[in-house]
């Protein structure tokens, strides 16, 4: 598969609005060296695109169901954001994103994705709250979950997620519309303290033991890989790590507990 169809692909409602502009300067960097002249072929495969799909400035009202191409353009631009959160790009964090691409896409379209993430990470312009805004309006609950815990797998990838890394992905939590429970729950999941588990499952340390058992219910419902299926089967590994992570919360409180 060529890197042009590649992207007329993957870009659905996410061609339009402040990611499509993001998008279109990264191809640009792609058309001197790949058209000789004839035009590109990443613009006619996005025009087709667009045609096709509701575009984030006609949408108003109805959230289309978020596909895997939207949800992985949308990826690649909160990583650069992340990871030049603390004025570095540290290795180890390039090193993980494109290792999280191959195991969830394989190694040829991880290829064509980390290329295009290099040319968005080159911009430095970016607005993270236009950016955010329009993936709150347009991609569902779920899928922004999971990109949250994406984003933090990210940060801790050099070792540690540091005050700027983590102060950069609570605002884009804010902008995206995730709650400060459930922001504090997939954090959680990247940190040892004493009381992660009971901020995994969203409840403090004076839960009953029946209220654990409520909450454990309740979040493995929320983080159940179900909730992204429709992203594709590329992206059922990290629903299923949030999904543990929740059972492996409660299995610690049971034990604690004795219940």
């Amino acid at each position: 598969m060529s890197i042009s169809k590649w992207i007329g692909g993957a870009l659905g409602w996410s061609f339009g609005g402040p990611i499509g502009a993001i998008i279109g300067v990264a191809i640009g960097g792609f058309v001197d060296s790949m058209t000789n002249g004839k035009g590109s072929p990443f613009l006619q495969e996005g025009e087709r695109q667009q045609n096709r799909r509701t575009t984030y400035r006609t949408e108003t009202r109805q959230r289309p169901q978020t596909q895997s191409g939207d949800f992985e353009v949308s990826l690649l631009i909160l990583a650069s954001i992340v990871i030049k959160a603390d004025g570095k790009q540290d290795q180890r964090e390039l090193d993980f994103v494109r290792e999280q691409f191959v195991n969830m896409y394989g190694k040829e379209r991880a290829n064509h994705a980390f290329k295009l993430f290099k040319n968005i990470n080159n911009q430095n312009n970016i607005s993270t709250r236009q950016v955010c805004l329009q993936i709150k309006q347009m991609m569902d609950h779920p899928s922004r979950l999971q990109l949250m815990h994406f984003l933090f797998g990210i940060a801790k990838a050099d070792g540690i997620v540091t005050e700027d890394e983590e102060r950069q992905i609570y605002t884009m939590a804010g902008y995206l519309g995730i709650s400060s429970r459930d922001y504090e729950s997939i954090k959680a999941m990247f940190y040892n303290s004493s009381d992660n588990a009971y901020k995994i499952l969203e409840i403090d340390k004076n839960a009953t033991d029946d209220e654990i058992k409520r909450a454990y219910r309740k979040m493995a419902k929320k983080y159940h890989p179900d909730k992204v299926v429709h992203l594709g089967k590329e992206h059922q590994v990290g629903a299923e790590e949030k999904f543990r992570q929740v059972q492996k919360a409660y299995e610690q409180l049971q034990k604690e507990r004795g219940f």
